[in-house]
């Protein structure tokens, strides 16, 4: 494999990473604060996406259209926390996802009631369509730009938790969460921030993917499943831990894709090796989590309690 290959892949792995730590970021707060099991995450995503859509196929702007997945999901996760999740948080887990898996099911049926089984596209901006060199090779800005949210987004959540009397609030609860209702802090509307903040991240999520990805209903569920490994992998409750473990997985998975067809086509058919390749690149990412849980079971860098 060339090395101008194997930096395209790399860089698309930090980009799938980047989009792995959106989804990542609030499902992990989720667990650790509020020890919800949330199942329906990727259908916050799939709406994010759908949400996308009609704003930019609406006004053309991007821009706007981010911002409606962003703002609408969250919304949309403070009234299901409210109005629904709520009755769960004291229940045990096998409840949670039972309940969870359920609105997955009914999530995907409203999304193709509202909008079609047919997939919805959004196109780029001319602006954003083009590419850019990027040491001897041309690069889509559009996943540079996916590439840079990603960080800001980090960026901000580090400031968010660590810089503000909420983000103080958060930890303490990760840390201790009966401590912090006792001392008079109303963890109803604390758990409903966490969760609609979780909500909207996965919304910029699908929001950012619409347009290099065809928007149609059940889009969130596989991403789910790689979600859940990061979360274990960076260990929950830790945003640190899911940024780091989002990149790695992000890089493992998509460079795999790449490296693992190309190594098997020295022995068998090129046919077999495209088809056995990626699922040899998948089963990589649950070979890294199983060695992290061997070595570290709490994951890389769990929340310290106290």
């Amino acid at each position: 494999m060339s090395p101008e290959l194997l930096f395209v892949q790399t860089l698309n792995g930090l980009q799938f990473g980047v989009l792995l730590f959106l989804m990542a970021a609030g499902l992990t707060l989720v667990f650790g604060i509020m020890s919800f099991i949330n199942l329906a995450h990727g259908s916050l995503y799939m709406f994010g996406a759908y949400f996308a859509a009609v704003a930019f196929n609406a006004s053309s702007s991007l821009l706007l259209a981010v911002a409606a997945g962003f703002a609408g999901v969250f919304a949309l996760g403070a009234l299901i926390d409210r109005f629904g999740f709520f009755v769960l948080h004291r229940r045990d887990h096998l409840d949670q996802v039972l309940a969870t898996f359920g609105v997955v099911l009914f999530a995907n049926e409203v999304a193709r009631m509202i909008w079609g089984a047919s997939p919805v596209f959004m196109e780029l901006p001319e602006a954003l369509s083009s590419s850019v060199p990027l040491l001897g090779i041309n690069y889509p800005v559009y996943r540079m730009v996916i590439i840079a949210v990603g960080l800001l987004v980090a960026v901000g959540l580090y400031l968010l938790i660590e810089r503000t009397r909420i983000g103080m609030l958060i930890r303490a609860g990760a840390s201790n969460r009966s401590m912090v209702a006792a001392l008079g802090v109303n963890i109803g509307w604390l758990n409903t921030f966490i969760f609609a903040l979780g909500a909207g991240l996965a919304g910029l999520a699908g929001a950012m993917v619409g347009p290099i990805l065809s928007v149609q209903p059940g889009m969130g569920d596989s991403i789910l499943i790689t979600t859940l490994v990061v979360i274990v992998i960076g260990g929950i409750g830790s945003i640190r831990g899911a940024f780091l473990g989002a990149l790695v997985v992000g890089v493992v998975d998509t460079v795999g894709r790449t490296v693992v067809p190309l190594a098997l086509r020295g022995t068998l058919e090129p046919e077999t090796a495209n088809t056995l390749g990626p699922a040899l690149s998948s089963l990589a990412v649950y070979l890294l989590m199983a060695v992290v849980l061997a070595i570290k079971p709490d994951g890389l860098f769990p929340v310290k309690k106290r």
